[in-house]
């Protein structure tokens, strides 16, 4: 590949220029490809949808607050009961429907066995909504 003419001249310096044109090319090429397949890539079908109204269901789910303090008391919105009652309690509530959200506080200091028991107990209850509620730092 020769960077210049065939002329014999004083000075043997490449040419300094770009041909534009095959760069020209190749992009009004692919200029045209684009412009004749875009429209193929939108599959459209035209229809006449029936109109319906609806409400919407934003019914609320209960909240259930569940705590467990530093020594592993297990406390029902505010309220001391013992593993098997939250069991009973966890069964009940995931019968209803909307599921009741969990939100779930423990102690910083708490075992984390207690944490995975409770976790599991929702579990066996049918609730699959819950959240660890913590402090922001501040």
């Amino acid at each position: 590949m020769a960077f210049g003419s065939f002329e014999r001249k004083t000075s043997s310096q490449p040419m300094a220029e770009i041909n534009m044109v095959p760069l020209i090319d190749v992009v009004l090429v692919l200029l045209v490809i684009f412009i004749v397949t875009a429209p193929l890539l939108t599959n459209v079908v035209k229809l006449d949808l029936p109109k319906a109204t609806a409400n919407a269901d934003l019914q609320k789910p209960e909240k259930i607050e569940f705590a467990i303090d530093a020594q592993g008391a297990l406390y029902w919105g505010g309220e001391r009961l013992t593993r098997d009652d939250a069991l009973e309690k966890f069964a009940e509530a995931g019968r209803k429907r909307p599921q009741p959200e969990v939100y779930l506080r423990a102690d910083a200091t708490v075992p984390y066995r207690y944490v995975m028991e409770t976790l599991a107990d929702a579990s066996k209850g049918g609730l699959s909504r819950i959240a660890f509620v913590s402090e922001p730092v501040r």
